[in-house]
Formats: structure tokens, C-alpha cells, sequence
């Protein structure tokens, strides 16, 4: 299949060209859309997520569960217009006007987690989640009986 490539064999021509077309795709777009950056803290008793949405509201915020995975997803959506009266026909002429959506979802295996006391809160653009551990299960011990 390489052979059909324009960039012949060189694989590592054909990755920086792979490269090189996403960062053209996305060029001019708000990288806070594309970036979505969390930190997991291991506080003892309790993990905390804290993850980074600036720009967002906290009604574009969901947190859902399924089972053992958590997700969080964001989207945002923005519109800009600048207009400019025409005088002699009433009528508006756009100069410029552009939209910006975006969306996007991470999840996360919280197998260990009490899920039922995950508390979650977002401020100042950075959404913290609080992710209590499970308490270890100690096996009850007990005699079997021999029939």
C-alpha cells in the first residue's frame, strides 16, 4: 500500500504529512476546544479529577455514569457577527461572521470508586471531581461444616 503513497516508502515522511494535515485542519481554531486536560491527585481516601474547561458553562458540562466508567462531556457553541448598515437600502452586509462548535468526551474506569459519593464541582473554568475510594473488602471468616 505504501507504494501507492506519493511520499514512496518513507514512513516517517507519510507521519509528519498526517501530522502536518491536522495541525492545517485545526489552524485558526480555538485550541481551548481541542485541549481538554485533567490531573488525577491520589489524596489518601479519595482521588480528585480536576479538569481544565475554560470558556465552558456549567450547563455545557455533563457527567454521566455507565457502570464502571465516567464520562464528562463538554460542548460549546459560539456565533460572531459584525454587520454593516447599508444607508441607501436598509439592508444589512455582513463583513464578517463566523461560528465555532465544539464538543468533545473523556472517560474514565472508576472500578474502584464509591460511585454513590462522587461529588463534582466547576469553577473558574476547572471542573473538580471528587472520587471516593472503595474501603477494602475484608472476606468474612467463618467455619464450613464437614457433612
Amino acid at each position: 500500500m505504501l507504494d501507492l503513497m506519493p511520499w514512496g516508502r518513507d514512513e516517517r515522511r507519510l507521519w509528519n504529512a498526517f501530522d502536518n494535515f491536522s495541525q492545517e485542519f485545526f489552524r485558526g481554531m480555538d485550541q481551548t476546544a481541542l485541549d481538554f486536560k485533567t490531573d488525577v491527585i491520589d489524596q489518601g481516601a479519595s482521588f480528585l479529577l480536576q479538569a481544565e474547561l475554560p470558556g465552558f458553562k456549567k450547563e455545557d458540562i455533563q457527567i454521566g455514569l455507565d457502570g464502571d466508567r465516567l464520562t464528562v462531556h463538554a460542548s460549546h457553541s459560539e456565533e460572531k457577527e459584525e454587520k454593516q448598515e447599508n444607508a441607501q437600502e436598509g439592508s444589512v452586509r455582513y463583513i464578517r461572521r463566523e461560528r465555532r462548535y465544539g464538543s468533545f468526551a473523556r472517560s474514565f474506569d472508576v472500578s474502584g470508586i464509591d460511585t454513590a459519593k462522587i461529588d463534582a464541582k466547576y469553577e473558574n473554568g476547572v471542573l473538580e471531581l471528587t472520587l471516593p475510594k472503595k474501603g477494602k473488602e475484608v472476606p468474612e471468616s467463618r467455619q464450613i461444616a464437614i457433612q
